[in-house]
């Protein structure tokens, strides 16, 4: 059984940063975070592998967001800069994926609760 807790959401400026915390109970070998925003679909923001740390984005926050994985406790960080109105969603970090592709939402079988992120402009 896995857990995931998820914070650190907030509503900033455009510009600004927050930092997601994700923290997991169970071991977890892919973490993932995606974000849904009102009247649409849910989509994969980043991915780790914990066990390597490597990591994949999409090319949507390419740049700007940075994934972690703090193996000591079990806790996953997605650190988010140069924040854009169009970043405002639901964000949510998800666990024991069995699928082909890191972003395929119905691959995952856990899920966080969700923490809102809104930004400004």
């Amino acid at each position: 059984q896995v857990q995931l807790v998820e914070s650190g959401g907030g509503s900033v400026q455009a510009g600004g940063s927050l930092r997601l915390s994700c923290a997991a109970s169970g071991n977890i070998f892919r973490l993932t975070w995606f974000r849904q925003a009102p009247g649409k679909e849910r989509e994969g923001v980043a991915t780790i592998l914990t066990t390597s740390l490597t990591t994949t984005y999409a090319d949507s926050v390419k740049g700007r967001f940075t994934i972690s994985h703090d193996n000591a406790k079990n806790t996953n960080y997605l650190q988010m800069s140069g924040l854009k109105p169009e970043d405002t969603a639901m964000y949510y970090c998800a666990a024991v994926f069995r699928g082909r592709f890191w972003y395929e939402v119905q691959q995952y079988q856990y899920w966080g609760q969700g923490t809102q992120v809104t930004v400004s402009s």
